[in-house]
């Protein structure tokens, strides 16, 4: 669907904001959440989303009802080569592309939430001398988000972790990562009715993302061997689009009752906002997103972070819950069946410290975050 830049009505004025990030999901989700919660709060503002014309953000920002423009542009590979040189070359070429779509736009504010996107589209808004802002989603911050930092207004981050590596303090606010509305405001009975679990019973929610983690599947396969001998303790597994039918075989292969009563062995999860309403202990990736949706709902965890993110970040993510005292680490490397029951054992053994973890991660939460940076947006826009 090819959705056309937006112009102003004569005579009236209205808040412009082109929102900008891609790469991935971790990116274009916040900026997503922004773009509603600006227009929740006024919908007469005109929001217009810059991403690279064959990223991701392409199809999920048309998707979500919001004007895009593509540009030219593709992240650095990691060894010089000789696609090095053609992507230096995109790289010019969205700079130029950027500053055609800033004159028919005008925008009042520009806003990165990272990717290599970010890059040429914030650059180029904050030499036009247009307020921009940058919203950091991870502990450790991406190369881009800390390159433009420096020339930026103001830069929103999810986790005090991440301030110091940008080395811009004066700049740096708090605000957490925005997430669904419908987080934490479902009742444990709600939840596990949903499922048709039962509410008074432990619960384990289990996910690697939408694709899956195959390391903690096959981990888990093993964690149900054992938990065949504890039919008190329910499980909620997501095994991810790519791994479920491989999954399901080794199941049927080592003669596994997975679709026992008190377990929901699912390809993906839709409802994560009931899910983690019956959700005793969360066992899965470190992504922000997830994370943030974990502190809101009050929840500990144990994670295994993605090995391959970029900079390490999931590690990061992770390491901040666990300083905190919310979470427990598994390295993807050393994760196996063994190694991932008996430290979930060890936790659900112990009531209290399962409690004392949970009331950790609530305290991290930052359940008003998408009213703090829309406050922060229009503060800091043209008016």
């Amino acid at each position: 669907m090819k959705v056309d830049i937006l112009e102003v009505e004569k005579g009236v004025w209205m808040v412009r904001v082109i929102l900008t990030g891609g790469g991935t999901g971790g990116h274009i989700y916040p900026a997503l959440a922004i773009a509603k919660g600006l227009l929740a709060r006024d919908a007469d503002t005109q929001i217009l989303y810059v991403g690279i014309q064959d990223g991701m953000e392409a199809r999920l920002v048309p998707e979500a009802g919001i004007a895009f423009k593509g540009i030219s542009g593709k992240g650095l590979p990691r060894k010089l080569s000789l696609d090095t040189i053609k992507v230096i070359g995109k790289s010019f070429k969205a700079l130029w592309e950027t500053k055609k779509v800033l004159r028919e736009f005008h925008p009042d504010l520009v806003i990165g939430t990272g990717g290599y996107v970010s890059g040429p589209v914030v650059l180029t808004a904050a030499l036009f001398n247009i307020p921009t802002l940058l919203h950091e989603q991870n502990a450790w911050p991406g190369i881009t988000n800390r390159i433009l930092a420096r020339v930026v207004k103001k830069v929103m981050v999810t986790f005090p972790e991440s301030i110091a590596h940008f080395g811009v303090k004066n700049k740096m606010e708090l605000v957490g990562l925005p997430v669904r509305q419908e987080i934490g405001r479902y009742s444990r009975e709600i939840g596990a009715k949903h499922f048709g679990l039962r509410s008074d019973r432990l619960t384990l929610l289990v996910t690697g993302g939408s694709r899956g983690a195959r390391t903690l599947n096959h981990a888990m396969v093993k964690v149900l061997e054992y938990l065949a001998q504890r039919p008190e303790i329910q499980v909620i597994w997501a095994t991810g689009s790519v791994t479920y039918a491989e999954t399901i075989a080794e199941l049927k292969q080592r003669e596994i009752p997975w679709e026992s009563p008190q377990w929901r062995v699912v390809e993906y999860l839709k409802d994560m906002p009931e899910a983690l309403a019956c959700t005793d202990l969360y066992i899965g990736r470190a992504g922000a997103a997830s994370l943030a949706e974990l502190m809101v709902a009050g929840i500990p965890g144990i994670l295994i972070p993605f090995p391959f993110a970029a900079e390490n970040h999931q590690e990061h993510n992770a390491q901040a819950l666990v300083q905190a005292g919310a979470a427990q680490v598994i390295l993807d490397s050393e994760c196996d069946g063994e190694k991932l029951w008996n430290e979930i054992n060890l936790l659900i053994s112990q009531p209290s410290l399962l409690a004392k973890m949970g009331e950790a991660s609530r305290t991290l939460a930052q359940p008003k975050a998408l009213d703090k940076i829309v406050d922060l947006c229009l503060a800091t826009a043209w008016r």
